[in-house]
């Protein structure tokens, strides 16, 4: 039996367990746990054991023996101790097992289960996998598909959504709190944490660890956690670097569910050590704490210095400073959270648990986000996109410069830039990026009140003719429309307004209007079909304030003061008002880009006919035979690896000497190209390794002998093609990334590449949306798709994800040209370069590790 690392996991309750492959030290509590199996269900000492801990003790066990007769299958088995059931430990220990099974290679798990057992073949069904059962006398024979489809990963969601809930329930609505570390000194943050939950009037019981004093602020001291009257739900520590491991210790002996570790510089190994062992929840170290303003919690325990109002605004930060700074704007702006986590060095509780958190939280109806890293990118993309599907959900942009880029060879790998993979996630979720403090206030002003636009169209109304201008111009640059007017609006803004005024948009009402008239102006525009949303920009005069009849009306209104001294603020009636109309643009087209994003289709399996799993795998294999370590595969193997997904390539043959690329270009009997195959080569065309139009034998023996002059002993042959037609060229390719997955990238492609470095990418797996975001997202794809039929190019963006998704190898696969001609598409060349992956299953229930 092999010992992997051990993994944390939740069960349903919230409560923390362990999970780990057998090891020899376990087979005392494994032959004790075997009691509780009927003697038809034995755990053989070759099967793969996968063991379930609570506080060191072993609570249950799974096991899959794989079939003699076929690899692909194997028999399961599962017992939970009698004490354990009814809490999860089943279907997690089986989530995990199919977690397992799968990345070894076996497609379907057998069980017989009693007939008499009701419970365990629920857990089956429920699992969210293809399931078929079969009733044969005293047993029911269940047949376990293990292909992880959309059912399954929404099951596993909904799972985790239950027990990450409960298991932060003591974080952020403890019934008890000490604060560990709080000293008469005011200046200590402990004192300032204390102060500040006993200052909000925590609604809990509230105590505090001081072996010098036996009241602080009110509050009972007492000398150490194990003398506490009670076993606190949430305990802060805010004692030097060197004492927290013990304190921590401490705490869990004492049962203590949940920690906030604020102080900086700690030990991280004997930290977790304790937090794992006793089944705890932490944030921190390094932050600045946690708030949550629930009337039956009241909780700051912070040391902000005015904490949070209460509001519908739910913030995860890493940095200390960044929480800080956004709770001053917020409360500036009138506009308060829900709850304020700061995760600091994150070993624990991270964005991903908070956004389980926020996600049926009535209360928070936005979410805000900055996160200098990401320890499971594909899984929060997963819960980010769920989430925004009930609320906004907004990222502060960070770490995400050049000096991050991994230096690549192929044209693909050089787009996969920090800033492009995290673009990607976000936009595919759903995320609103925003850069900085400032524009994340005034995009939630906007949120916090104003209907969706339906559309991109706008229409801007101006007391001031020159800051109309700006508005507009700067609608423009956000990939809004200032739309035309109907004549039925501009003959009755004609009708409100002086004759020197402006009706097209943006309409100039001048200077010499009340605030009732521009208020029925902007209502007129509004009323005009063409307009989904109205920017109002006004300056006040001496004859009036135009702003001040500035009202809601049939369609969504953003206002713009040129004397509001803030960047910001909300109107009494709701409405957003801008110092400047290039913010109320920016921040009108956040809104729009999250109505697009909503009215995008839920994402649903394709199906891509054509495609042979098991041939692209023996070609992997075979590559892997040769070469251990993974490279570029030969040209033969990549036609072979992408005609195993339905891919167009076109096909050649490999020729090592002279005669042989004679003969196929006799075969080919047409014009043909000839690629050099040599050692270190990988961009063909700029070393001179790719001749076009040799249409006799003559100038192909001729070639291939100056190939033979220009590689030396490098050159191991030559990959020869007939001629293909001639059209537009795309690029199509893939680079991955061990955390982010694979990302897909395409654009212009053939020569105009590297020159114009037009491209859109977005990470696998890819909807049918996705796919449509892509052929819209480079600059030139108005122009090639009025052209050309996007089908083609869609059905291979969509067979590019498939294989990436289903070859997890793939470090590299460059498709460039791929010629689109008509109806017709194919790949011209295409390079794939390889490396040996460990499986990775980021849909897995398991809660973060340290520095993941």
């Amino acid at each position: 039996m092999t010992t992997h690392i051990e993994t944390r996991a939740l069960l349903s309750d919230g409560t923390v367990i362990a999970l780990r492959e057998a090891s020899p030290e376990d087979a005392d509590a494994l032959r004790e746990l075997r009691r509780e199996l009927p003697d038809r269900y034995p755990l053989a000492e070759n099967d793969v054991v996968l063991c379930a801990f609570s506080d060191d003790e072993l609570i249950g066990a799974g096991a899959y023996a794989p079939s003699a007769e076929d690899e692909t299958t194997a028999n399961v088995v599962l017992v939970v101790t009698s004490a354990s059931q009814s809490r999860g430990v089943g279907t997690l220990l089986l989530e995990h097992l199919v977690s397992l099974a799968r990345g070894r290679g076996v497609r379907r798990f057998t069980a017989d289960l009693l007939s008499d057992n009701p419970r365990m073949l629920g857990l089956f069904s429920e699992l969210g996998l293809v399931m078929t059962a079969t009733p044969d006398t005293e047993v029911v024979r269940v047949d376990l598909g293990l292909d992880a489809g959309e059912d399954y990963l929404d099951a596993v969601a909904n799972r985790e959504l239950t027990s990450g809930v409960a298991s932060l329930r003591a974080v952020l609505k403890p019934t008890s709190i000490v604060v560990i570390g709080a000293g008469r000194n005011a200046t200590s943050v402990g004192h300032a944490v204390l102060a500040n939950l006993v200052k909000g009037e925590f609604a809990g019981e509230l105590h505090a660890v001081n072996p010098k004093a036996d009241e602080l602020l009110g509050v009972t001291c007492y000398p150490s956690v194990a003398e506490l009257p009670v076993a606190p739900d949430l305990a802060v520590i805010c004692v030097p670097a060197a004492a927290v491991p013990a304190v921590a210790e401490d705490c869990g002996k004492r049962g203590v569910k949940a920690m906030v570790v604020v102080t900086s510089g700690v030990d991280p190994k004997p930290l977790l050590a304790s937090v794992h062992k006793h089944g705890m929840r932490m944030v921190g170290p390094n932050c600045i704490g946690v708030a949550s303003t629930d009337p039956e919690v009241r909780m700051d325990a912070t040391f902000t210095r005015k904490g949070s109002g209460g509001g519908g605004i739910g913030l995860v930060t890493q940095s200390g400073g960044v929480a800080i700074a956004v709770l001053e704007q917020l409360s500036a702006l009138g506009m308060g959270t829900t709850d304020v986590v700061s995760t600091g060095d994150k070993y624990d509780v991270s964005g991903n648990d908070l956004l389980l958190w926020w996600e049926r939280d009535e209360r928070t109806t936005s979410v805000v986000l900055y996160l200098e890293s990401f320890g499971n990118p594909r899984k929060f993309s997963r819960l980010a996109r769920r989430v925004a599907r009930r609320k906004p959900v907004l990222a502060i942009r960070s770490a995400t410069s050049e000096a991050g880029q991994r230096a690549a060879a192929s044209h693909t790998a050089s787009t996969a830039t920090p800033a492009v993979t995290q673009e990607a996630l976000f936009r595919q979720a759903g995320v609103i990026v925003v850069d900085g403090i400032a524009e994340l206030v005034e995009v939630l002003a906007a949120l916090e009140n104003t209907a969706l636009p339906q559309g991109r169209s706008v229409a801007v109304v101006s007391n001031a003719g020159g800051l109309g201008v700006l508005a507009a111009d700067a609608c423009s640059h956000n990939g809004l429309t200032v739309a035309d007017l109907s004549e039925d609006t501009t003959a009755k803004l004609a009708a409100l307004l002086p004759s020197v005024a402006s009706t097209t948009n943006p309409v100039d009402t001048t200077a010499v209007l009340d605030a009732d008239v521009f208020a029925q102006c902007v209502d007129v525009v509004a009323a005009d079909p063409a307009v989904d949303a109205v920017i109002a920009v006004t300056v006040p005069t001496a004859l009036g304030n135009p702003a001040e009849g500035i009202r809601t009306s049939s369609k969504p209104v953003l206002a713009v003061a040129a004397d509001q001294l803030g960047s910001v603020a909300i109107l009494e009636n709701g409405i957003a008002s801008y110092a400047d109309p290039v913010r109320a643009a920016e921040s009108l087209a956040a809104l729009v880009q999250r109505a697009e994003w909503l009215r995008r289709p839920a994402p649903a399996a394709v199906d891509l006919p054509g495609i042979d799993v098991p041939l692209a795998r023996k070609v992997v294999a075979e590559h892997f035979a040769v070469e251990p370590e993974g490279g570029w595969l030969e040209p033969d193997q990549v036609v072979r690896l992408l005609s195993a997904f339905g891919l167009p390539i076109l096909g050649g043959v490999l020729a090592s000497d002279v005669e042989g690329a004679v003969a196929a270009q006799k075969s080919f009997g047409q014009p043909i190209a000839m690629k050099a195959v040599a050692r270190g080569v990988l961009h063909k065309s700029k070393a001179g390794g790719v001749k076009l139009n040799l249409g006799t034998p003559e100038r192909v023996a001729e070639e291939f002998t100056g190939m033979q002059e220009r590689f030396g002993d490098r050159l191991e042959g030559v990959f020869v093609q007939p001629m293909a037609e001639s059209g537009r060229e795309l690029l199509v390719g893939v680079v991955s990334d061990q955390r982010f997955g694979p990302l897909v990238v395409t654009g212009l492609g053939g020569v105009d590449t590297d020159l114009l470095d037009d491209r859109a990418a977005a990470l696998a797996p890819l909807t049918s949306a996705d796919v449509d975001d892509l052929l819209r997202g480079f600059r030139a794809s108005a122009k090639v798709f009025e052209q050309h039929p996007e089908e083609p190019v869609h059905d291979v963006l969509l067979r590019v994800s498939r294989l990436a998704e289903m070859v997890p190898e793939i470090a590299e696969l460059d498709l460039n040209p791929l010629v689109v001609k008509g109806e017709r598409v194919i790949a011209v060349d295409a390079r794939v370069r390889l490396e040996p992956v460990a499986p990775v299953d980021p849909y897995l229930r398991a809660l973060r590790r340290a520095g993941a």
